[in-house]
């Protein structure tokens, strides 16, 4: 199972700003803050090492009605996750983030793309997500994206040989999704074939991609 602690996640130059502003709290300046970067690149892990300092609450982007309904009973912070993924109640979102300013709680909304890129209707709601303040995590770097290979697979508690990361890591796609859609069809195939993960294990994997 991963951990989701604060001090389980592996900082680089391009999450170090989402980090800065997660320790920052609770002294933002802005009670908006909108986190966005792209699929699997930690965003959940942060709202919940957030969420462990803040005490905040946690809703998707379907549930803005519960999430107005609960700061409406009593105003504490407030995270909405994958904003951008899902069909939002515009004026729910628009409440919602009129009461984080008028009733003096946080708000932590995240979205694979930033504010200006997202599909919204309602003018208003859109001039509200730009004027938060926008965090953005970027793909990882190599020294990054090494280190993240190495925690998915102690999280899966299988120990992996430095030339094994350095060998997926000049043909995989350098993402965060990747990595971990590379580690979990890596450990599938360990189990498969009851071997450890090694160089070529991962040679026969990459070669039965390019072949299907």
């Amino acid at each position: 199972m991963p951990s989701l602690g604060g001090e389980d996640f592996l900082v680089s130059g391009s999450n170090e700003q989402a980090v800065t502003l997660v320790n920052a709290w609770p002294g933002w300046p802005n009670p908006i803050a909108v986190l966005s970067g792209p699929q699997g690149s930690g965003k959940t892990h942060l709202v919940n090492v957030w969420r462990a300092i803040s005490g905040a609450l946690s809703f998707p982007a379907l549930a803005l009605q519960d999430a107005v309904a609960g700061v409406l009973e009593r105003p504490i912070p407030i995270a909405i996750e994958d904003f951008d993924q899902a069909r939002v109640d515009e004026h729910a979102a628009f409440h919602l983030l009129n009461l984080a300013r008028e009733r003096r709680f946080d708000l932590l909304i995240t979205g694979r793309r930033p504010p200006g890129e997202w599909t919204i209707g309602l003018p208003d709601l859109r001039s509200r997500l730009r004027s938060a303040a926008l965090v953005t995590i970027e793909e990882p770097d190599e020294a990054l994206l090494s280190a993240v290979l190495v925690k998915l697979f102690a999280d899966r508690q299988l120990s992996v040989e430095p030339d094994v990361i350095g060998y997926v890591m000049r043909r995989m796609e350098r993402s965060m999704a990747a990595a971990q859609m590379l580690v979990e069809a890596l450990d599938r195939a360990a189990l498969a074939e009851k071997r450890a993960v090694t160089r070529a294990l991962a040679a026969k994997l990459f070669s039965a991609e390019l072949q299907g």
